[in-house]
Formats: C-alpha cells, sequence, structure tokens
C-alpha cells in the first residue's frame, strides 16, 4: 500500500490580529446612530452566547473566542475569531465560524442578507429574524 505525503501545515500570519483597544469605544464611534444601536445589540447577542468578552481584531472586527482555521485548499492554517462581525460602511459583515454553507438552512429562514464566503452581510437587524440569528451564533460558536 502506497502512502500519499500529507501537506505539512503552514501557520500564516493574518493581517487581522487581536489587538488591546476598547471594543466598546470602537462601537461608540459608529454612524449612522442605526448602525451603532445594531452593533451593539450584536456585541450583547455574541457575549451571552460566547460567555467571553469580546477583543477588538485590527480596527474594525469584534471576535470572541479564537479558532485555528485551516484551508482546505492551500494547508495552511490561521488563528481567527470563533464567532463576531465587523460594522463596515454598507452593511454588517457577520461571522459565525466556519463557511456559511454550514448555515445553508438557517440562511433560508434569516431574512434579507448577502453571503460570502466566510460571512453573511446584512444592512440592518431589522431585515432577519433574531431567532435565527441566534440560533446562527449558538451553532457558529459551538463549531
Amino acid at each position: 500500500m502506497i502512502k500519499m505525503a500529507e501537506k505539512k501545515s503552514k501557520l500564516a500570519e493574518n493581517k487581522t490580529k487581536p489587538t488591546a483597544d476598547s471594543v466598546e469605544d470602537f462601537l461608540n464611534s459608529i454612524t449612522p446612530e442605526q448602525k451603532r444601536i445594531d452593533s451593539l445589540a450584536l456585541l450583547e447577542m455574541m457575549r451571552k452566547v460566547s460567555k467571553e468578552e469580546p477583543v477588538l481584531w485590527s480596527n474594525s472586527f469584534v471576535g470572541f473566542g479564537t479558532k485555528r482555521h485551516k484551508s482546505p485548499t492551500t494547508g495552511r492554517e490561521a488563528d481567527w475569531m470563533r464567532i463576531g462581525f465587523a460594522p463596515r460602511k454598507t452593511n454588517l459583515s457577520l461571522y459565525f465560524g466556519a463557511n456559511v454553507d454550514a448555515h445553508t438552512a438557517a440562511l433560508e429562514k434569516l431574512g434579507k442578507y448577502k453571503a460570502g464566503m466566510g460571512c453573511v452581510y446584512i444592512n440592518k437587524l431589522a431585515d432577519i429574524d433574531l431567532k435565527v440569528l441566534k440560533g446562527m451564533i449558538e451553532a457558529g460558536w459551538k463549531l
């Protein structure tokens, strides 16, 4: 029997890194007001699920926990938040700890959103079902 050589894992240097900056100061500086209100609501939802304090990653990502992710295509590994979000100019980017495909059933019930490979984009919390969102946050935390 011939064994195939396994790809050696290499730890990638992430551009987005945890900081010691204040999450609350960052969120309180967000405009418009509705985006700040939605961001503070997401903060509390994720804090309640994770039972951890948030960390500001780089200058715009609010994350909870850390997990080493491995790319199935390159074999490279990088540390990333288990769950989190980023208030963007045009939307809120939500991170649930895995490829978005892991949440297909929930996404069908979520409401108005767009999805990328690693995150879900929403305009505001009023556009989505908050119970479904909470379930996605819980599932993402467990992954």
